[in-house]
């Protein structure tokens, strides 16, 4: 990572780039302020999200959560609220944590070196570099999905990127063509070149400014580039939730750590090996809870529904399970449950599939 303090021609790469960038660029709110709380926040939304799912998300936080202190005094089950439906909900978590990081020992303000930025929690060198370079002018390449795409089509590059050991190839490079006086613009335009027009399907190399210098481009290689070793083949596991229900009462319980959705609230569970809970198992799972069936009120499980996460594939039934009476205290802390109404529970922090199945089936 370079800061020189004298100009030098741009490379004919961010020459192209920075005279490709005011004319395609989309007009997004992170990209009219240097403030380094709203540049980390877009920047933590966005990455595994896309600009247009994303988008909302941000206008929501930044509403919210007007700066880091803000965001640092928030109920983390609050945030976690405004988040639901992104995924990755550790990213929620450590962006949490982070902002209370700053509040606690920077006094509100975040560092303004990207090595300074690399001390904070859940900040990697991504975002390190994006921040540094849009609100500090720091001479630092970021390389992100779309970064990696870019150089190794333009210059031919054929380490693997998902292979860790490629990325100092990748960032030496990218710091060779960066310029000192316009790192953030750079930076910009490379990220959003790579959205727009060096797409990971169909780019748009016929109007490419880049074309006649591009590497795939000659030689026939753009669906080759870049090279990415395939990731292990996600795992499926089934989940049956007992959706436990006695007059305007549901009961959920909060997911601990170690496992997906943490912090995040669903219903009793039965994991199980097969597709199929049998009315056997779930007699035998309700008796266990100290519950009483109504069997005047039985209701058919929902389909399977499949959500898929990025390492494995959840194939997920709701069994709506009405009781006679409540359940008693003892039996609710045993299971970690507890009693909510359904405006209560539309307000707790969901995993997608459980806030969807509330919304369609519970009234």
């Amino acid at each position: 990572m370079t800061n020189n303090s004298v100009a030098t021609a741009p490379t004919f790469f961010a020459a192209a780039l920075l005279e490709w960038y005011p004319r395609h660029r989309r007009d997004l709110p992170w990209r009219h302020t240097r403030d380094p709380y709203a540049i980390w926040l877009s920047e933590v939304i966005l990455q595994q999200t896309r600009v247009k799912q994303g988008l909302p998300y941000y206008l929501d936080f930044i509403s919210s959560y007007p700066t880091v202190q803000d965001l640092a005094a928030a109920p983390e089950d609050e945030v976690l609220r405004h988040w639901q439906g992104l995924g990755y909900y550790s990213r929620a978590r450590n962006m949490h944590h982070t902002a209370q990081q700053v509040v606690r020992e920077y006094g509100g303000q975040f560092p303004t070196t990207y090595a300074g930025l690399l001390q904070l929690r859940g900040v990697g060198q991504y975002t390190a570099a994006a921040i540094a370079s849009f609100a500090f002018d720091e001479q630092v390449a970021v390389l992100d999905g779309n970064v990696f795409r870019v150089l190794a089509r333009v210059f031919g590059l054929t380490q693997d990127i998902a292979v860790p050991a490629s990325r100092k190839v990748f960032q030496q490079l990218a710091d060779t063509h960066i310029p000192a006086d316009q790192p953030a613009e750079f930076n910009q335009a490379i990220m959003e070149f790579g959205a727009i027009q060096c797409t990971p399907a169909k780019p748009d190399c016929l109007f490419c400014p880049l074309q006649s210098q591009c590497f795939a481009f000659q030689h026939g290689m753009v669906s080759e580039l870049p090279v990415k070793s395939k990731a292990k083949a996600a795992r499926t596991r089934h989940f049956h939730y007992l959706v436990l229900r006695h007059a305007d009462t549901v009961y959920m319980r909060k997911r601990g750590p170690k496992d997906i959705w943490e912090g995040l609230y669903d219903f009793h569970l039965q994991e199980t090996d097969t597709a199929e809970l049998s009315a056997t198992e779930l007699l035998t799972a309700v008796d266990a809870l100290g519950g009483q069936l109504d069997t005047s009120r039985a209701e058919e499980p929902t389909q399977a529904l499949r959500h898929v996460l990025s390492h494995q594939k959840v194939e997920a039934k709701f069994h709506p399970v009405w009781l006679r009476e409540p359940l008693p205290a003892q039996a609710l802390a045993a299971a970690g449950l507890s009693a909510f109404s359904r405006s209560q529970a539309e307000e707790l922090p969901k995993p997608i599939l459980i806030a969807n199945y509330i919304n369609k089936s519970i009234r």
